[in-house]
């Protein structure tokens, strides 16, 4: 019986592999840009937590060492009992703020952000540009293996995005907030004119005597 030679392991032909390797750059690219946005916008909720937290704290602790404060409080009773409080309500605020420790959560995110958006960037000139000057298929499935690969690893490394910051990204995406103007000029641009190449120039026919 004559051997089929009709691909048996659900492969793709090496001819139609160049297509489904920019889909597959196409959604690495998606999906980085939506975490990228997602912990920039974590980040910028964590510094807000820090400066509304800490503000107030540095805010009360010199207002109760203020000596004129203590003096007050000696002779009032009513200012007595607010430095009371001011030194419960700096507690708390410091023990939440040693709780949550805004700052390092805030880099921690933005350092994920960074590293997502240096991903996406790959990912963008990977099917936009490598893809078209690497003749090797071989090759370029290597390349967006370790791309894949490191999008995993980073992953596992980086903190978990609040739901929130995901839906505010995504939400920015879908308005368009990330589009280029190059690519909206491209998109709102009429059909690019197919010019034909140019034509051999006619050679003139060599003049005979009658």
């Amino acid at each position: 019986m004559a051997k089929s030679l009709q691909p048996t392991t659900g492969e793709l032909p090496p001819s139609q592999a160049r297509p489904q390797i920019v889909d597959e750059a196409k959604r690495l690219e998606e999906t980085t840009l939506c975490s990228s946005k997602g912990h920039h916008n974590a980040a910028a909720a964590w510094a807000s937590a820090h400066l509304w937290l800490g503000l107030p704290t540095t805010i009360l602790s010199t207002l109760v060492g203020a000596a004129s404060f203590a003096q007050f409080a000696k002779q009032s009773p009513e200012i007595a009992l607010a430095a009371g409080c001011i030194s419960i309500a700096i507690a708390v605020l410091s023990g939440i703020i040693t709780f949550l420790n805004p700052n390092k959560r805030e880099a921690a995110h933005l350092a994920a952000a960074h590293a997502f958006d240096r991903l996406n960037n790959e990912a963008r000139v990977f099917w936009s540009v490598d893809c078209w000057l690497e003749k090797s298929e071989v090759v370029l499935g290597a390349k967006l293996r370790d791309l894949i690969d490191r999008k995993a690893d980073l992953n596992t490394k980086s903190p978990q995005i609040p739901r929130r910051a995901y839906e505010r990204a995504k939400a920015g995406i879908d308005a368009g907030e990330a589009d280029f103007k190059v690519d909206k000029v491209n998109q709102n641009s009429a059909q690019p004119t197919i010019f034909s190449p140019p034509q051999p120039a006619a050679i003139p026919r060599p003049i005979t005597s009658a």
